[in-house]
């Protein structure tokens, strides 16, 4: 085993153990980073692209929602998704969807950690998952509270995965109270770049998933 080898295994089990163990304010500074985007991630597009392994990007300037959870999580605690998806399909492929949604063979570094249902699966196998919908909940219906930096998900018109990042409502630090989430805000990528919405705009749609990443007790 050479020694590119033993410290890229080093990098990931370093960066699976941050994951499990992320500090305390983790949800703000997932928020604050989340907030940053807008402005900046003006388009979307979906096609596959080649991009560089580990931290590997497309523009800024575009994406789709899922590259908002992703760069939230780079700019926010230094943790890559990228590289954290990979190394966990290449232990439990089958853990995920990716062979029996897209017909995939083998992991692939340019696009499993860009697509929501495997954003899903790796919350939901590192214990990060508070709620998933067994019922049709509308898209502002999630039961547990919601706090800023929490990830959530939805099925659009029933059948398009998307994913965004809650954040408070500006100037209203308690836009995340008990019984007040559909005053929360998010921000996330429908197609217009990043932006930050109202969650009661989701109500037509489907709620799926809530997330929350794992703090130090």
């Amino acid at each position: 085993m050479n020694r590119r080898t033993v410290l890229r295994g080093l990098t990931a089990v370093i960066s699976l153990r941050s994951f499990t163990w992320a500090l305390p304010g983790t949800g703000e500074k997932l928020a604050t980073a989340a907030r940053a985007q807008v402005g900046v991630t003006t388009g979307y597009d979906p096609t596959w692209t080649a991009i560089r392994y580990p931290n590997g990007d497309v523009p800024r300037s575009t994406g789709v929602c899922a590259d908002v959870v992703i760069r939230a999580a780079r700019d926010a605690l230094g943790l890559d998704l990228q590289q954290l998806v990979h190394e966990d399909m290449l232990r439990n492929f089958d853990a995920y969807p990716a062979r029996r949604v897209w017909g995939s063979q083998r992991p692939d570094t340019n696009i499993d950690h860009r697509r929501v249902l495997n954003l899903e699966a790796f919350f939901q196998r590192n214990g990060a998952c508070l709620w998933r919908s067994a019922v049709p909940t509308s898209g502002d219906g999630f039961p547990r509270q919601l706090e800023s930096g929490d990830i959530v998900t939805w099925l659009l018109d029933a059948r398009l995965p998307h994913i965004g990042i809650v954040v408070a409502s500006p100037g209203d630090s308690s836009a995340t109270s008990a019984g007040r989430n559909t005053q929360c805000q998010v921000v996330h990528n429908i197609g217009r770049g990043a932006e930050q919405s109202v969650l009661t705009e989701f109500h037509p749609h489907r709620a799926i998933g809530h997330y929350r990443w794992p703090t130090k007790k």
